[in-house]
């Protein structure tokens, strides 16, 4: 019928494509100026050969579609030309569109209470997002324009993770539709199908790379045809996965596992050795907005997205990452006691405030912190990422300037210690942390727990941070394993050595206390707030045979390899008692020093010695007490001098702890032996105590008394109590006074 052409008309807007919709039943009319026609044109007829399954006819009610197809006379040009092919009309390509498999909506199964983070012990993180550990299965589940066909539809996910995802570098993951799964790989397989619906589980190696991840889903429904790909518009996280065997972060115990991952408050210890003082802490590593800091801390380092699956690197950034020192990192260190730009070190009791404060301002540093402000915040930050990690206070705590594996005190020739060659020194207390993992990159036996240290004290390769050090390898001195194991050998187990300067110029080694450092290593117990003494785990029994061997052998590996070739014979020994809790603020300081002759002969001495204010960290900030002491034994004696300090001389003079050392040195006329002895001790501040007023109930304001007894003979003003309350209050101040 030449000069006709086809046009369609359907009320329901659902058009036919060849090939892709199912048998539709059609209802033909042929109109003509004046009369009507039952025939077939050409243009049916190159429908009909094209998709003869469109066209023929049959029962089926499934798409049961019923158009009506004009063909209208139009002016008949001649020679009349072919008929065209037609073209998808917008109904056609909708059509076309639907019948291709494509995702509607992915529902990632993220709340706190479902399976998946129930499962991955991810509940208590704050939000809804889908928190996941690796080495282990979770369920999404995606919703089809069509049900799936196993047989014709294809699947499969796309993660990516870091600013430009390789499929090499393990941070673009395409996963697999598989029928069973296998671990430690990636794959998914459908586990529930209920029409348009279904689920899968989707397994992870458990040497994924951490961090945030993007998701993709990818289907199509037979071989040749476009892809059509879904963008979910949530991310995923995964985490280091502690309880599963095959991470390298993997923990045994369970109840070692609630206390080193999912614990948020702690205790971190500090003062002396003879005054420990105990410190609460929130962790905080659940609270709203410090997942996303730690995932930025992360991104901030520049360390490659695919160097993120290995705990080792992670950690190591991590003790970088928490000092500001040289890559802008969360915490400047600050120990001169001038903190008016900032918050003062003690002054902060939690992480929370640290890490919001850090992420909020697009990682400018924050002022200021200490030493355990600093193993706070790493103990949050590791814990938060899934690492178990414990904040760990060394009392006595060496810090060796110059690789020599010993704490050097110089003398002159009149036994005056010679201040600026002094660089060595002993903090009263200093805190880092143990982190838990296996070391695959030492020989074995030197996995479990790991010290890495984010205070700013020397740089590794060229960058201030510290460790992760084998705490096996610190303790059986093989300092030759990485990471800075010869720097925490010598904040545990390092002899002092006195050195004696000569008349030419040179120095002779004159005394060796073997027991000076490395005293009372404390960490939160598992379960309870009571204090628990590892050093066990850092050092042999102080004087052992076991102790001496490692001593020695991390030696030979230090700057000064034959310290250990001349011993010195000792009869006469002296010793610093500190009676009960120690001196009090506002009172003269008392101590007791105890002078034993150990041999059947009479000794003579005299003694000097001198008290000076020191920071914690064990630098002098001047001395504010000398004196000579002349000392006369029997044999066998032992004699008890009565040292004080009135409270006169340091009041004016002391800095944040409230801390000072004695020093006390001298020679032993009949023998030459060199008596010497250095002691730390704090003056106790008052505690506070804090008393509920009234029920606490939730969700209405509750009061609390906090006492506090000024210790001083004066008024004090401008008193500042920093209060936090973890789930309950921010962190603010109340000024008194």
């Amino acid at each position: 019928m030449p000069g006709e052409r086809l046009t369609v008309r359907d009320t329901s807007e659902v058009g036919r494509f060849p090939g892709a919709a199912p048998p539709t039943r059609v209802e033909l009319t042929i109109q003509k100026e004046g009369e009507k026609k039952e025939e077939e044109g050409g243009c049916r007829r190159w429908f009909r050969k094209m998709c003869p399954c469109c066209c023929k006819r049959q029962n089926s009610t499934t798409y049961d579609v019923t158009d009506k197809v004009e063909l209208v006379k139009t002016p008949a040009p001649a020679p009349a030309p072919e008929p065209a092919k037609p073209k998808p009309e917008n109904g056609e390509a909708k059509e076309m569109e639907e019948m291709k498999l494509s995702v509607r909506s992915v529902d990632l199964l993220s709340s706190k209470t479902g399976q998946n983070r129930q499962e991955h012990h991810t509940d208590l993180y704050h939000g809804d997002e889908l928190i996941i550990r690796r080495g282990q299965t979770f369920q999404i589940e995606l919703e089809l324009n069509k049900p799936f066909n196993a047989n014709t539809d294809k699947l499969h996910l796309d993660l990516k993770t870091g600013p430009l995802p390789m499929v090499s570098k393990g941070t673009h993951v395409i996963i697999p539709l598989v029928d069973d799964l296998q671990d430690e790989r990636w794959e998914a397989k459908i586990v529930e199908q209920n029409g348009n619906k279904i689920k899968l589980s989707i397994n992870s190696p458990a040497s994924a790379v951490i961090g945030l991840y993007g998701l993709m889903v990818t289907t199509s429904s037979s071989k040749g045809e476009e892809a059509n790909t879904y963008n979910s518009n949530k991310n995923i996280v995964m985490l280091f996965n502690p309880w599963c065997e095959e991470d390298t972060v993997f923990m045994d115990e369970e109840e070692e596992r609630k206390e080193y991952v999912l614990n948020d408050t702690g205790r971190i210890y500090y003062g002396t050795e003879k005054q420990i003082g105990a410190r609460t802490w929130n962790f905080g590593q659940f609270h709203e907005g410090i997942l996303e800091a730690c995932l930025f801390i992360l991104e901030k380092s520049d360390m490659p997205a695919s160097g993120r699956g290995d705990s080792v690197n992670v950690v190591r950034v991590i003790s970088a990452m928490i000092n500001a020192q040289d890559d802008f990192g969360v915490l400047v260190g600050n120990w001169s006691g001038n903190y008016s730009d900032g918050v003062s070190p003690g002054a902060w009791s939690s992480s929370v405030e640290i890490l919001r404060k850090y992420h909020s301002s697009n990682g400018t540093p924050v002022s200021y912190g200490q030493c355990w402000v600093f193993s706070g915040v790493t103990t949050t930050v590791l814990r938060c990422l899934g690492i178990p990690a414990r904040s760990v206070t060394n009392f006595q705590s060496a810090h060796d300037t110059d690789v020599s594996l010993t704490t050097d005190v110089y003398l002159d020739e009149n036994m005056e210690p010679i201040d600026y060659l002094n660089s060595d020194s002993v903090w009263n207390f200093h805190v880092w942390n143990d982190c838990w993992m296996a070391r695959p990159d030492l020989p074995p036996g030197h996995g479990g727990w790991q010290a890495v240290d984010s205070t700013p004290q020397e740089t590794s390769q060229g960058t201030f941070r510290c460790g992760p050090a084998s705490v096996s390898a610190i303790r059986s001195g093989q300092v030759y394993l990485k990471h800075d194991t010869p720097f925490v050998f010598a904040e545990v187990n390092s002899d002092k050595i006195y050195w004696q300067k000569n008349l030419d110029g040179t120095f002779r080694q004159i005394y060796n206390e073997k027991k000076a450092v490395g005293h009372f290593i404390s960490t939160k117990a598992v379960g309870s707030d009571e204090r628990a003494d590892i050093t066990h785990l850092y050092k042999h029994q102080e004087g052992s045979e076991e102790e001496r061997f490692a001593v020695e052998t991390a030696s030979r590996y230090g700057s000064k390899p034959d310290v250990y070739s001349s011993p010195v014979a000792e009869d006469v020994c002296i010793e610093v008692k500190v009676e009960g809790e120690g001196p009090r603020m506002g009172a003269d300081a008392q101590l007791t020093i105890l002078v034993k002759n150990l041999s059947s002969h009479p000794r003579r001495t005299t003694l000097h010695s001198q008290v000076a204010v020191i920071y914690y960290t064990g630098v002098l900030k001047g001395t504010i007490k000398k004196e000579l002491m002349p000392v006369e034994l029997l044999p066998n004696e032992e004699k008890t001098i009565e040292w004080v300090l009135p409270y006169q001389q340091y009041q004016n003079q002391l800095v944040d702890q409230a801390a000072l050392m004695l020093t006390l040195s001298g020679r032993v006329s009949e023998t030459q032996q060199v008596l010497a002895n250095q002691t730390t001790f704090r003056l106790r501040t008052p505690d506070l105590s804090i008393t509920p007023l009234g029920d606490a109930v939730v969700g209405k304001e509750t009061a609390a008394k906090i006492i506090f007894t000024n210790p001083l003979p004066r008024t004090l003003k401008g008193v500042v109590f920093r209060v936090e309350g973890l789930g309950l209050q921010k962190g603010h101040e109340v000024v008194v006074g």
